[in-house]
């Protein structure tokens, strides 16, 4: 078993480890339980009753968040013409057709997100394997690829999360910075589990929330009651 440090121990004091806790008193002991001299991202992970096996229960997609994410995003847009002059107007690090796939296929990846107008994906394809595994595809079903893409990276530069079920199960979500405080990262949790709600597959049986869990980057995860978030937005 990994050996956590005396500072995790003593953050995990405070935490029944078995304990399902009311969704503002576990996001309370998230903000108490940071450690880190940096300021800690929290990040929700949430157990979902699918089985990404099939295509029908792949449950992906994205989400604005109301209060942001404290972080700079860097986008890059995949476009030709007049676009190009768009995207970077809107926010765009570095925006282009072939000239970027060509760029990217040799080594370069410092960027967190990426957009494509829809006639332009033929050529992002080429770099499917290098886009794919880093979260970084533009996909259709995540608003990023769109004609609009002015929208799409001005989204994503506000704090636009995008998600999706892996293999266990599991959808994991950033929701903003330990200095944001409880209010308004609750705020952020309950767009995600909104989002996640309204992507429920048809094809699900039984329980769809199974479980949900909060932490921060150094800090140990805290359980939640999945009906006291449902309260908590009524």
């Amino acid at each position: 078993m990994p050996k956590h440090s005396k500072k995790f121990q003593k953050a995990s004091e405070a935490i029944e480890r078995l304990k399902m806790y009311d969704v503002a008193e576990a996001m309370e002991l998230v903000l108490k339980s940071s450690y880190a001299k940096f300021d800690e991202t929290v990040d929700v992970a949430v157990n979902l009753g699918v089985n990404p096996k099939y295509s029908d229960q792949m449950v992906r997609g994205a989400v604005s968040m109301p209060h942001g994410l404290g972080k700079t995003v860097r986008v890059v847009a995949f476009c030709k013409g007049e676009n190009e002059e768009k995207a970077r107007n809107a926010g765009a690090i570095e925006a282009g057709g072939d000239d970027l796939v060509e760029r990217i296929k040799g080594g370069w990846l410092e960027f967190d997100s990426a957009v494509a107008t829809p006639d332009m994906m033929g050529h992002v394809g080429k770099i499917g394997k290098i886009l794919g595994p880093r979260g970084l595809m533009p996909n259709a079903k995540t608003g990023t690829v769109t004609p609009y893409l002015e929208t799409a990276i001005k989204e994503l530069l506000a704090g636009k999360v995008e998600f999706r079920v892996d293999k266990a199960g599991i959808i994991h979500a950033p929701l903003g910075k330990i200095s944001f405080g409880s209010e308004k990262l609750l705020g952020n949790l309950r767009a995600v589990m909104d989002a996640l709600i309204k992507l429920k597959p048809s094809t699900a049986k039984g329980t769809y929330v199974k479980a949900i869990s909060l932490s921060s980057t150094m800090g140990p995860g805290i359980k939640v009651d999945a009906t006291s978030l449902r309260k908590a937005g009524d």
